[in-house]
């Protein structure tokens, strides 16, 4: 009996850092261990490896956090630049295995349109990916507006990666288990929930009616938000707003990814809210491994048709690639 033919593996959220970048980022490197600075460093021989013996075909690259959305306001642009460059030359020396999204300027939302434009239409990066706040400011202010603009005349999506919540819900909500238990404030908890928000903070800005085909990439199973859906859509749609259907507008606008939440469950649900189209297969290499991600992929029990799109299907339409 014949074996099916191999699903071509896309994985979305794999991060790596830029030296120059991370040495504008105090205590970035803090804590981590040798080997997983070793990979986030690296664009060649441990990543291409570990994706080999994993059996992923290509990474997405994208800077880890919190990358432009911190940097200083008179280096912003023209660093984001030399990352990008950077970028661009790694990914034209495996052209079939990686592709990349854009570091932008966020702190100067005109020029960091008009490097995304020169991301996409120069170097064939497939978007950008911002992380979290600018200078305490969220992306539904209508000052970052002009990134959006320019991300839905190209095409291309604009990835939601989250980051540190602000210094005072940090203080509020965090501080008394933040040293015992560090990833509270981090993918435990407070990553999501600052995603989260930026997503919800954007459907309520109204920013999708002014840009129609603008298209948004929540990672970690939509930060809570499918399992989430009915009772926000319910609750905005309470007497008085009854014009702004929070689910239309989610999903409509949002695309979700698997990366380091390798949940059965919580695949059902997104799938039952959103639909098999508008989700993407993704590991969050290198702080989650590649097998876990792989191997929890083999156990479902979904058809190969929903298969298909999960692994690349649905990454090879949104990106063009």
């Amino acid at each position: 009996m014949a074996t099916s033919q191999k699903i071509p593996v896309i994985a979305l959220e794999e991060h790596y850092w830029d030296a120059e970048l991370v040495s504008h980022l105090v205590g970035a490197e803090g804590t981590r261990s040798k080997d997983l600075l070793a990979r986030l460093h690296d664009l060649g021989e441990i990543r291409i490896r570990e994706m080999d013996e994993a059996g992923i075909d290509m990474q997405l690259l994208s800077h880890g956090a919190p990358s432009g959305q911190k940097l200083p306001e008179d280096i912003a642009v023209d660093l984001c630049r030399r990352v990008n460059d950077r970028l661009a030359k790694a990914i034209s020396l495996h052209p079939t295995r990686f592709a990349g999204f854009a570091a932008l300027p966020t702190i100067h939302p005109e020029k960091a349109a008009d490097e995304l434009d020169r991301c996409v239409s120069e170097l064939g990066l497939k978007g950008a990916m911002i992380h979290g706040l600018t200078n305490g400011l969220w992306l539904d202010d209508k000052r970052f507006w002009p990134i959006f603009a320019r991300a839905e005349k190209l095409g291309v999506p604009i990835y939601l990666h989250p980051s540190f919540p602000h210094p005072d819900v940090m203080k509020a909500y965090y501080a008394d288990y933040a040293e015992d238990f560090p990833q509270v404030i981090r993918a435990a908890w407070g990553y999501t929930v600052e995603a989260a928000t930026q997503a919800i903070r954007l459907v309520l800005s109204r920013v999708f009616e002014k840009h129609d085909n603008l298209q948004i990439i929540l990672g970690h199973m939509g930060e809570t938000l499918p399992f989430l859906l009915w009772r926000v859509n319910q609750a905005l749609s309470r007497p008085g707003h009854e014009e702004l259907s929070f689910r239309e507008q989610f999903s409509r606008h949002f695309h979700v990814t698997t990366s380091g939440n390798f949940s059965t469950p919580a695949l059902m649900c997104t799938m039952t809210e959103l639909g098999m189209d508008r989700i993407m297969f993704a590991v969050d290499w290198p702080f989650v491994a590649n097998k876990p991600a792989m191997d929890w992929v083999e156990t479902l029990q979904i058809s190969r048709e929903d298969k298909v799109k999960l692994l690349s299907g649905n990454a090879k339409k949104l990106l063009r690639l």
